[in-house]
């Protein structure tokens, strides 16, 4: 009798192994193929996303990718101008950032005095948002009047909505389209950090009006 109620126990325990181990692979394989979630830390994309948004992000609508070396194994589709993409930050690739896509690879991309021109035509910059009406000139930074420079093949060219406050391609280049880890598109949590996280209304932090926002 004992010995049956061993292995009894021990055929529940095996189950219950099996299952945690399976529930891990798929975990893991969703996150690495299928969809991701990040936290947005900064204001470089204000008001499109705002410090405590919690978003997804696609993993595979640009390509199934081996996550040993970013090969994409399956292509599917290239980034388009406006999407809204995560990428590890060039200059340490341990940093993951979040910009919108602003030219492709063969655009030529100049910005003059803020404005931004895609093959010498201004470009409706509906996303765009600017604090400072102080406009810098080149020689002081790229920030407001920068290029002309082409994207090379293989590469975008992004910036964050936040003009004024986002360091991004202006200041480090071009993204490698294999640093790409996917397209944000929508937000499932967000809450006003600022807000005493301890308070016993903690419910008071919570954006609910954003929750569920698709992002374009």
């Amino acid at each position: 009798m004992k010995n049956k109620q061993a292995e009894k126990q021990k055929s529940v325990a095996r189950e219950y192994i099996e299952a945690i181990l399976i529930a891990l692979v798929l975990a893991l394989f969703i996150r690495t193929f299928i969809v991701q979630a990040f936290k947005i830390p900064s204001g470089s994309m204000l008001h499109t996303l705002l410090i405590g948004d919690h978003i997804l992000v696609s993993k595979f609508i640009y390509g199934i990718k081996n996550p040993f070396n970013d090969s994409v194994l399956i292509p599917i589709k290239s980034p388009n101008k406006g999407d809204i993409v995560v990428f590890k930050y060039p200059e340490d690739p341990k940093l993951d950032y979040i910009k919108r896509v602003i030219a492709t690879a063969g655009d030529t991309l100049e910005i003059r005095d803020k404005k931004v021109f895609i093959n010498g035509a201004i470009v409706e910059d509906s996303h765009g948002e600017f604090t400072d009406n102080n406009i810098l000139s080149a020689s002081e930074s790229p920030r407001d009047n920068f290029g002309p420079v082409t994207v090379p093949d293989e590469h975008i060219f992004v910036m964050g909505d936040n003009r004024d406050n986002s360091f991004d391609g202006r200041f480090w280049g071009f993204v490698d389209l294999k640093a790409i880890r996917g397209k944000a598109f929508i937000i499932y949590w967000s809450w006003d950090v600022k807000k005493d996280l301890l308070s016993w209304d903690r419910l008071s932090s919570v954006r609910w009006s954003r929750i569920g926002n698709i992002l374009h």
